[in-house]
Parts: structure tokens; C-alpha cells; sequence
């Protein structure tokens, strides 16, 4: 053999053992981009790419910030984009290429979240783990509270496999919440899923600033979805506390980020609890609000072309809500536990509106807030005749149901003949169980009021409900 063929021989085994070697260390990667075609609305229409559903790209132009966008959706050789950003400036043939696969994520701290946001065959992956604790971050886990870059977190997808039903453990222990009329008439089971049903203005900010004061929790979880930017600042500051957030992670998407980011942010706060969870923590998940988040999804299903179903709302956002909900509960064989509060707004204080019908459904339990109570001065203004806690009889004793059960029938007595006693109608007399709640309503009402800045222990609170009962017992 020649000199020159020896030579180039050796020229393409070193080449070839080159390229062997820069495959089996995932460091070289084709990358297939696209060019946008089409920007209607929120959507971003690209072609010339192939990305599964959820796989994350960038959008260029030259001399411009990339855009992070989420494939949402194809049609035929079409893939259509959600942008999580501002889109300002793209134009027709911007380049669209997938974030590439396996490639290792940089540490957090050293860059942006944002900039680092690589996947795991296309998923996003974002900031999971103790460092959390006490810090505010957005839908990107990006810090929002300027106190320096997370620590002691690691980058894990989002997504997890749905737990076995037979695998979670049944909800057995009460839980105390530290609010009166929730520890005594409605009862909260640790790993129970319940809505929080209000209108807007009637106090359910500083019941949910309550709750996350009080609740015998580990860690506490707050997704504010869709919700003021001006009320992130003030739950944390005026409603959760210095103790309050020294134990809580806060994951805020206020109403102005893109519709992305708003279901991003509902699914990164489950995520930061299952995490916790996992850990053999007691979470309580606290997440304002699941309207919200369906108006986020409607957006998204509308501007892909999903037609409208219910008042609007396409047939995927009333899939969502199940697959957001039963991923909070009892852990596996009774290690951790996710207790979570949603909100849901009810539009014109319409208890049947459609996200509340159906996160009734879904949900252990609701507790409905009324505007009339808010109107009166009555906080927290819990109307116990509309609320239910469907575990309650699973996690107390006989004698607090039965005493439970007397409360709300007095009580209901009484609302049934309200007009008649407030208009003078009523002749004393006339029917003994109404005369006893009438006699019994100002105890009652009382009772059920309670300082935000004053906690009810769950001992303390049904001693107070069967003392309030023993009245009954005194009226001739």
C-alpha cells in the first residue's frame, strides 16, 4: 500500500472514530427547523417541522430575541404554536426550530431558566426541589422575588405517570385549617381535593391568607393563576406573612401573561407539590384560581380551531380540569399527602356556571362564599346551607356529624323562615323548630365569624360548636 493511501486511510479512522465518539456522548445533534408562515391571533402556524404535542421550539428572527413556543397542536404538514412570550416583532419566514433532545440541562443559578429551558424528548423541564422554599418564581421557575438564583433544585420534566387509584391512600385524618366554620361544619380530610365557590370581591383571598397561616402543613404551595399582578405582592406580604412564607412556594401568572404561561404555571405549582409530596411532606395546595385556568385552555382551544361547546367553552377544557385535580391527594400507601383548596370564580354568582358544575363534580367537597353574608359583614362569609365536605363522616367522630348535622339543620331552619320573621308575618308560637332558631341564630351567626388574624384549633372549634348547640337545650 502506498504511503498516500496509508495516509488517508489513517485520515478517515481517526474521522470515523471521531464521529463514533461524538454520537455516543449525545454532544452532536440534528436539529430540523421550520419557517413561520402564519400568525393569526395567539397562534403561530410553522412549517417544515415535526415536533410531537408539548415539545417546546424557539422562534428567531436575526437581531432578535428567540421566542419560546409550545407546539400545540398540526395539521397536515402545519404545526401550530403557542407562544410563551412576546411575539412583537416576528415575521413571515422566522426560523422555528424544536429544542433539541438530550441535551443536559446547565445548572440552575449559572442561566436563566428561560435560556436553559432544553427537554427530554421535547417535554420542558423546570426547577424541583427544596430550594424552593420561601422564594416566589414564575411560570419558567424563574425567580420573581430579586433574592438571588435558586439553589439546591435540579431540572425534572413536568409531566409524570397518573397514579394506580388502589395505590393512594384513603383520606382517614382530619385536617385543621385553623378557620371555625371549616373545622367544625366542614370538616377537611388530610389529602382532600375542595373548591372554594365565590364571586368576585367577597373574601376568598383572605380565607385562602388563612388557611395557609393555620393549616398543620409542611410545606405550602400557592399557584395565583390569572389573577391581578397587584394581588401577588399582597397575599405574600400582607396575607401569607413572614411565617407563612418562609414555609410556602409561590408560583405567580397574573392575568397579563400569555395563556401558556397560565397553564404552565397551574401545572408547575402541582408539580412543585407532587414534588414535596414524593418527599413524605404534608402539602397544601392552594391554587387561585381553576377558572383561570380553564379560560387559559379555552383560549389556546378556540385559536386552534376546537369549536365551542358549553357557553363557550371548548369540549378540552372540561378534559383539563380531572387531569390537573387527580394529581393532588394521599401519596402512595399513605407516604405524603397533597390537601388542596381551588377557587373557582362563579360569574354573576352563578353556582351553576359551567367550571363550577364541573369542578363540583370532579372535586371532595366545596365551600361556597356568599355575597349577601360578604355584603352584612359576615366574615368569612362561608354559607354552610350550599357547602358540603364529602369526607367528613370518613374523619370524625360520630358525636362532632351528628352535632355538625344539627348546626346546619337549625340554621337552615331559619333561612327557610327568614322573610317571614323579617317582614312580622311570623306569630311566635306558631312553629316550635323556628322559634328555636330564631332563638338560636344570633349564637349561630357569632359562631361562625372569626378575625383573620385569630386562629380556631380544631379541638377548640367544636367545643364551641356544642356549646353554642347547648342553648338550644336552655330555650323553653
Amino acid at each position: 500500500m502506498s504511503s498516500d493511501t496509508s495516509a488517508a486511510a489513517n485520515k478517515w479512522q481517526l474521522f470515523l472514530a471521531g464521529a463514533r465518539q461524538r454520537v455516543q456522548s449525545g454532544g452532536t445533534t440534528l436539529e430540523a427547523g421550520g419557517t413561520l408562515t402564519r400568525l393569526t391571533g395567539l397562534v403561530l402556524e410553522a412549517s417544515g417541522i415535526r415536533a410531537p404535542i408539548g415539545s417546546q421550539c424557539l422562534v428567531s428572527l436575526e437581531a432578535q430575541e428567540p421566542v419560546l413556543a409550545e407546539v400545540v397542536g398540526f395539521a397536515n404538514e402545519r404545526a401550530f404554536l403557542m407562544p410563551a412570550g412576546d411575539v412583537q416583532g416576528l415575521s413571515s419566514g422566522a426560523s422555528v426550530v424544536p429544542l433539541a433532545p438530550y441535551v443536559p440541562v446547565p445548572r440552575l443559578g449559572d442561566v436563566p431558566v428561560r435560556k436553559e429551558a432544553r427537554s427530554i424528548q421535547g417535554l420542558l423541564r423546570l426547577p424541583l426541589g427544596e430550594g424552593l422554599l420561601g422564594r416566589v418564581v414564575d411560570s419558567h421557575g424563574e425567580p420573581l422575588d430579586r433574592m438571588g438564583p435558586l439553589l439546591d433544585v435540579s431540572a425534572r420534566p413536568l409531566d409524570r405517570m397518573p397514579l394506580n387509584a388502589m395505590d393512594r391512600a384513603p383520606v382517614r385524618e382530619p385536617l385543621d385549617t385553623g378557620v371555625r366554620a371549616i373545622n367544625s361544619l366542614l370538616t377537611v380530610g388530610r389529602g382532600q381535593r375542595i373548591g372554594l365557590f365565590a364571586g368576585s370581591g367577597v373574601g376568598k383571598s383572605v380565607l385562602l391568607g388563612m388557611m395557609a397561616r393555620y393549616t398543620q402543613a409542611d410545606v405550602i404551595v400557592v399557584g395565583l393563576i390569572g389573577e391581578r399582578g397587584r394581588e401577588v405582592k399582597e397575599f405574600i406580604e400582607d396575607i401569607l406573612g413572614p411565617e407563612g412564607r418562609a414555609r410556602s412556594v409561590v408560583v405567580a401568572a397574573p392575568a397579563d401573561a400569555p395563556p401558556l404561561l397560565r397553564l404552565q404555571g397551574a401545572n408547575y405549582a402541582t408539580a412543585v407539590a407532587e414534588d414535596f409530596r414524593d418527599r413524605g411532606k404534608h402539602v397544601l395546595l392552594l391554587m387561585d384560581s381553576l377558572t383561570r385556568y380553564a379560560m387559559a385552555q379555552r383560549e389556546i382551544a378556540l385559536a386552534i380551531g376546537e369549536p365551542p361547546a358549553t357557553k363557550g367553552y371548548p369540549p378540552s377544557c372540561f378534559a383539563k380540569l380531572p387531569q390537573l385535580v387527580e394529581r393532588s391527594g394521599n401519596g402512595l400507601n399513605g407516604v405524603g399527602s397533597i390537601t388542596a383548596f381551588y377557587t373557582v370564580l362563579t360569574e354573576g354568582d352563578d353556582q351553576q356556571d359551567p367550571i363550577a358544575d364541573a369542578a363540583r363534580a370532579i372535586l371532595d367537597g366545596h365551600i361556597v362564599l356568599s355575597r349577601s353574608l360578604a355584603e352584612a359583614g359576615h366574615y368569612p362569609a362561608i354559607d354552610i346551607s350550599q357547602s358540603a365536605s364529602r369526607v367528613m363522616h370518613n374523619v370524625v367522630p360520630r358525636e362532632h356529624f351528628e352535632a355538625a348535622r344539627r348546626f346546619r339543620a337549625i340554621n337552615s331552619r331559619y333561612e327557610k323562615g327568614r322573610d317571614l320573621v323579617q317582614i312580622g308575618a311570623y306569630v311566635h308560637g306558631s312553629d316550635p323548630a323556628l322559634d328555636e332558631a330564631i332563638h338560636l341564630h344570633e349564637p349561630m351567626a357569632e359562631f361562625l365569624q372569626q378575625d383573620m388574624q385569630v386562629a380556631a384549633p380544631l379541638d377548640d372549634s367544636v367545643q364551641q360548636m356544642a356549646a353554642t348547640l347547648e342553648r338550644e337545650e336552655a330555650f323553653p
